[in-house]
Protein backbone atom coordinates (compact mmCIF):
# COMPACT_ATOMS: atom_id res chain seq x y z
CA UNK A 1 0.00 0.00 0.00
CA UNK A 2 2.69 2.16 0.68
CA UNK A 3 4.74 1.71 -2.37
CA UNK A 4 1.40 2.32 -4.40
CA UNK A 5 1.27 5.58 -2.38
CA UNK A 6 4.61 6.63 -3.63
CA UNK A 7 4.58 5.77 -6.63
CA UNK A 8 0.97 8.26 -7.23
CA UNK A 9 3.27 11.17 -5.28
CA UNK A 10 6.22 10.86 -7.55
CA UNK A 11 3.82 10.98 -10.76
CA UNK A 12 2.43 14.26 -8.90
CA UNK A 13 5.13 16.00 -8.12
CA UNK A 14 6.83 15.73 -11.88
CA UNK A 15 3.10 16.74 -13.22
CA UNK A 16 3.10 19.82 -10.74
CA UNK A 17 6.43 20.58 -11.06
CA UNK A 18 5.66 21.13 -14.64
CA UNK A 19 2.99 22.75 -14.97
CA UNK A 20 4.62 25.66 -12.10
CA UNK A 21 7.00 25.88 -14.64
CA UNK A 22 4.71 27.11 -17.33
CA UNK A 23 3.01 29.17 -14.88
CA UNK A 24 6.29 31.28 -13.39
CA UNK A 25 7.40 31.78 -9.77
CA UNK A 26 4.96 34.10 -8.62
CA UNK A 27 1.74 32.37 -9.94
CA UNK A 28 3.26 29.02 -8.89
CA UNK A 29 4.18 30.28 -5.26
CA UNK A 30 1.17 31.48 -4.80
CA UNK A 31 -0.91 28.37 -6.02
CA UNK A 32 1.86 26.13 -3.26
CA UNK A 33 0.61 28.69 -1.13
CA UNK A 34 -3.03 27.60 -1.36
CA UNK A 35 -2.42 24.33 -2.09
CA UNK A 36 -0.49 24.39 1.59
CA UNK A 37 -2.90 25.99 3.50
CA UNK A 38 -5.78 23.58 1.99
CA UNK A 39 -4.48 20.28 2.17
CA UNK A 40 -1.59 20.12 4.69
CA UNK A 41 -3.25 19.83 7.51
CA UNK A 42 -4.93 16.54 5.90
CA UNK A 43 -1.45 15.29 5.90
CA UNK A 44 -0.04 15.78 9.15
CA UNK A 45 -1.30 15.80 12.69
CA UNK A 46 -3.05 19.26 14.10
CA UNK A 47 -2.33 17.65 17.71
CA UNK A 48 1.71 17.31 17.02
CA UNK A 49 1.65 21.06 15.96
CA UNK A 50 -0.39 22.03 18.66
CA UNK A 51 1.08 20.04 21.46
CA UNK A 52 4.31 21.98 20.02
CA UNK A 53 3.08 25.47 20.28
CA UNK A 54 2.14 24.88 23.52
CA UNK A 55 5.39 24.10 24.77
CA UNK A 56 7.14 26.91 22.58
CA UNK A 57 4.36 29.68 24.12
CA UNK A 58 1.80 27.90 26.67
CA UNK A 59 0.10 31.61 26.45
CA UNK A 60 -1.10 31.62 23.44
CA UNK A 61 -4.56 31.91 22.28
CA UNK A 62 -6.78 29.14 20.48
CA UNK A 63 -6.72 31.88 17.87
CA UNK A 64 -3.12 32.60 17.87
CA UNK A 65 -2.57 28.94 17.56
CA UNK A 66 -4.45 28.53 14.85
CA UNK A 67 -2.89 31.47 12.71
CA UNK A 68 0.65 30.37 13.28
CA UNK A 69 -0.54 26.83 11.95
CA UNK A 70 -2.05 28.09 8.87
CA UNK A 71 0.71 30.84 8.04
CA UNK A 72 2.96 27.62 8.56
CA UNK A 73 1.33 25.30 5.86
CA UNK A 74 1.16 28.26 3.89
CA UNK A 75 5.01 28.58 3.93
CA UNK A 76 5.69 25.42 3.39
CA UNK A 77 3.06 24.82 0.30
CA UNK A 78 5.15 27.73 -1.12
CA UNK A 79 8.63 25.81 -0.28
CA UNK A 80 7.20 23.23 -2.51
CA UNK A 81 5.83 25.19 -5.09
CA UNK A 82 9.55 27.01 -5.58
CA UNK A 83 11.68 23.68 -6.11
CA UNK A 84 10.94 23.72 -10.07
CA UNK A 85 12.41 26.75 -9.43
CA UNK A 86 15.90 26.02 -8.02
CA UNK A 87 17.98 26.19 -10.87
CA UNK A 88 16.69 29.93 -11.92
CA UNK A 89 17.31 31.09 -8.54
CA UNK A 90 20.86 29.63 -8.68
CA UNK A 91 21.74 30.48 -12.61
CA UNK A 92 20.62 34.30 -12.42
CA UNK A 93 17.72 35.22 -10.40
CA UNK A 94 19.05 35.37 -6.95
CA UNK A 95 19.81 38.69 -6.90
CA UNK A 96 16.47 39.50 -7.64
CA UNK A 97 14.53 37.63 -4.62
CA UNK A 98 17.23 37.38 -2.07
CA UNK A 99 18.94 39.93 0.05
CA UNK A 100 22.16 38.73 1.84
CA UNK A 101 23.28 40.97 4.90
CA UNK A 102 26.67 40.23 6.01
CA UNK A 103 27.99 38.95 3.36
CA UNK A 104 31.47 39.78 4.10
CA UNK A 105 31.45 37.18 6.47
CA UNK A 106 31.37 34.49 3.63
CA UNK A 107 34.43 36.17 1.99
CA UNK A 108 36.03 35.97 5.41
CA UNK A 109 35.40 32.41 5.36
CA UNK A 110 36.43 31.70 2.26
CA UNK A 111 40.15 32.96 3.74
CA UNK A 112 40.15 31.55 7.10
CA UNK A 113 39.55 27.45 7.96
CA UNK A 114 36.22 25.98 7.49
CA UNK A 115 33.86 26.68 9.75
CA UNK A 116 29.84 24.90 11.00
CA UNK A 117 27.22 26.47 9.54
CA UNK A 118 24.15 25.89 11.70
CA UNK A 119 20.67 26.72 10.67
CA UNK A 120 16.87 25.24 10.72
CA UNK A 121 13.84 25.22 9.16
CA UNK A 122 12.87 28.32 8.21
CA UNK A 123 11.05 30.01 5.64
CA UNK A 124 12.88 28.27 2.07
CA UNK A 125 15.46 26.61 3.75
CA UNK A 126 17.39 25.32 0.77
CA UNK A 127 18.50 28.38 -0.24
CA UNK A 128 21.03 29.23 2.46
CA UNK A 129 23.14 26.46 1.27
CA UNK A 130 22.55 27.73 -1.90
CA UNK A 131 23.79 31.32 -1.40
CA UNK A 132 26.69 30.17 0.50
CA UNK A 133 27.95 27.82 -1.99
CA UNK A 134 27.06 30.30 -4.99
CA UNK A 135 29.29 33.10 -3.05
CA UNK A 136 32.18 30.63 -3.67
CA UNK A 137 32.42 29.40 -0.23
CA UNK A 138 33.69 24.83 -0.15
CA UNK A 139 30.07 23.71 1.52
CA UNK A 140 29.25 20.39 2.06
CA UNK A 141 25.21 20.00 3.67
CA UNK A 142 24.26 17.28 5.78
CA UNK A 143 20.54 16.27 4.80
CA UNK A 144 17.91 13.73 5.50
CA UNK A 145 16.31 11.89 2.43
CA UNK A 146 12.95 11.69 2.04
CA UNK A 147 11.17 8.47 2.75
CA UNK A 148 9.57 8.10 -0.29
CA UNK A 149 12.48 7.15 -2.60
CA UNK A 150 11.10 7.86 -5.70
CA UNK A 151 10.21 11.43 -4.89
CA UNK A 152 13.88 11.45 -3.57
CA UNK A 153 15.71 10.42 -6.80
CA UNK A 154 13.87 13.85 -8.03
CA UNK A 155 15.12 16.03 -5.58
CA UNK A 156 18.39 14.86 -4.81
CA UNK A 157 19.94 15.12 -8.01
CA UNK A 158 17.98 18.63 -8.00
CA UNK A 159 19.90 19.33 -4.80
CA UNK A 160 23.49 18.68 -5.52
CA UNK A 161 22.88 19.98 -9.07
CA UNK A 162 21.85 23.75 -7.88
CA UNK A 163 21.85 23.96 -4.13
CA UNK A 164 25.15 22.32 -2.96
CA UNK A 165 27.40 19.46 -4.98
CA UNK A 166 28.46 17.58 -1.73
CA UNK A 167 25.21 16.66 -0.08
CA UNK A 168 26.00 13.93 3.13
CA UNK A 169 23.66 11.74 4.41
CA UNK A 170 22.22 11.76 8.01
CA UNK A 171 23.90 9.29 9.95
CA UNK A 172 26.83 7.85 11.35
CA UNK A 173 28.57 7.44 7.57
CA UNK A 174 27.31 10.85 6.74
CA UNK A 175 29.68 11.77 10.33
CA UNK A 176 32.74 10.25 9.14
CA UNK A 177 31.89 11.93 5.10
CA UNK A 178 31.91 15.57 7.16
CA UNK A 179 34.89 14.92 8.64
CA UNK A 180 36.62 13.75 5.46
CA UNK A 181 35.59 17.11 3.89
CA UNK A 182 36.07 19.71 7.07
CA UNK A 183 39.37 17.86 7.03
CA UNK A 184 40.38 18.86 3.54
CA UNK A 185 39.08 22.91 4.03
CA UNK A 186 35.26 22.01 2.99
CA UNK A 187 32.74 23.75 5.48
CA UNK A 188 29.68 21.73 6.82
CA UNK A 189 26.11 22.96 6.93
CA UNK A 190 23.65 21.04 9.53
CA UNK A 191 20.24 22.13 10.24
CA UNK A 192 19.90 21.62 14.32
CA UNK A 193 16.56 21.54 14.99
CA UNK A 194 15.32 18.12 13.81
CA UNK A 195 14.82 15.12 16.83
CA UNK A 196 18.18 12.98 16.61
CA UNK A 197 18.13 9.61 18.46
CA UNK A 198 21.94 9.86 18.56
CA UNK A 199 21.60 13.10 20.02
CA UNK A 200 21.36 14.51 23.86
CA UNK A 201 18.55 15.44 25.66
CA UNK A 202 18.97 19.29 25.49
CA UNK A 203 16.36 21.92 26.73
CA UNK A 204 14.66 23.41 24.18
CA UNK A 205 12.26 25.96 25.25
CA UNK A 206 12.67 25.11 28.52
CA UNK A 207 11.70 21.29 27.53
CA UNK A 208 14.12 18.43 27.33
CA UNK A 209 14.72 17.23 23.72
CA UNK A 210 16.77 14.97 21.47
CA UNK A 211 19.02 17.44 19.90
CA UNK A 212 22.24 16.87 17.49
CA UNK A 213 25.89 17.34 19.00
CA UNK A 214 27.38 17.23 15.52
CA UNK A 215 28.68 21.02 15.62
CA UNK A 216 30.04 20.80 19.17
CA UNK A 217 31.73 17.49 18.56
CA UNK A 218 33.29 19.23 15.54
CA UNK A 219 34.36 22.38 18.01
CA UNK A 220 35.62 19.76 20.29
CA UNK A 221 37.88 18.36 17.73
CA UNK A 222 38.90 20.97 15.64
CA UNK A 223 38.75 24.21 17.97
CA UNK A 224 36.56 25.72 14.88
CA UNK A 225 33.66 28.56 14.72
CA UNK A 226 29.62 28.25 14.59
CA UNK A 227 28.23 30.55 12.10
CA UNK A 228 24.38 30.77 12.35
CA UNK A 229 22.02 31.46 9.78
CA UNK A 230 18.78 32.71 8.80
CA UNK A 231 16.56 32.88 6.26
CA UNK A 232 13.35 35.29 6.46
CA UNK A 233 10.59 35.01 3.76
CA UNK A 234 9.16 38.48 3.37
CA UNK A 235 6.39 40.26 0.19
CA UNK A 236 5.64 36.03 0.01
CA UNK A 237 7.97 35.67 -2.61
CA UNK A 238 11.15 37.11 -1.22
CA UNK A 239 13.82 36.10 1.02
CA UNK A 240 16.62 37.82 4.02
CA UNK A 241 19.58 35.50 4.32
CA UNK A 242 21.31 36.28 7.87
CA UNK A 243 24.59 35.64 8.97
CA UNK A 244 25.00 36.28 12.16
CA UNK A 245 28.10 36.70 14.65
CA UNK A 246 29.95 33.89 14.56
CA UNK A 247 30.05 31.67 18.05
CA UNK A 248 33.49 30.85 19.65
CA UNK A 249 33.37 28.46 22.42
CA UNK A 250 36.97 27.64 25.10
CA UNK A 251 38.35 24.57 25.42
CA UNK A 252 36.22 24.06 28.46
CA UNK A 253 33.20 24.01 26.85
CA UNK A 254 31.03 20.11 26.28
CA UNK A 255 29.23 18.99 23.73
CA UNK A 256 25.79 19.89 26.11
CA UNK A 257 26.79 23.46 26.61
CA UNK A 258 27.41 24.27 23.09
CA UNK A 259 24.36 22.72 21.95
CA UNK A 260 22.26 24.07 24.67
CA UNK A 261 23.76 27.71 23.42
CA UNK A 262 22.97 26.62 19.46
CA UNK A 263 19.33 25.79 20.67
CA UNK A 264 18.92 28.98 22.78
CA UNK A 265 19.69 30.62 19.41
CA UNK A 266 17.12 28.72 17.48
CA UNK A 267 15.25 29.73 20.16
CA UNK A 268 15.34 33.35 19.49
CA UNK A 269 14.92 32.65 16.09
CA UNK A 270 11.60 31.22 16.46
CA UNK A 271 10.69 33.80 18.42
CA UNK A 272 10.73 36.38 16.20
CA UNK A 273 8.86 34.57 13.47
CA UNK A 274 7.17 31.60 14.98
CA UNK A 275 5.15 30.95 11.76
CA UNK A 276 7.86 30.80 9.19
CA UNK A 277 9.75 27.68 11.14
CA UNK A 278 8.15 24.25 10.51
CA UNK A 279 6.30 22.53 13.76
CA UNK A 280 5.09 19.57 12.37
CA UNK A 281 8.71 17.58 13.76
CA UNK A 282 7.74 15.70 16.80
CA UNK A 283 10.63 17.50 18.25
CA UNK A 284 9.97 17.35 22.18
CA UNK A 285 9.21 12.82 21.59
Amino acid sequence: MKLIRYFFEYVFIIIFFGLLRLLGYRIASEIGCFLGKTFGPLFRSKKIIKNNLIKFDNSLTSERVASISREMWENYGRILAEYPFISSFRKGDLDKYIKIENKEKLEEIKKSQPVVFVSAHFSNFELMAMAIEKAGVSLSAIYRPLNNRMVNSIMEPLRKKYICKNQIKKGINGVRESLRFFKQGVSIAIMIDQRVSEGEKINFFSHPAYTTTIPAQFVKKFGCKIQPVHIERYDKIKFKISFDEQLIFGENADNASISLKLNQWLENKIRKNPSQWIWTHDRWK
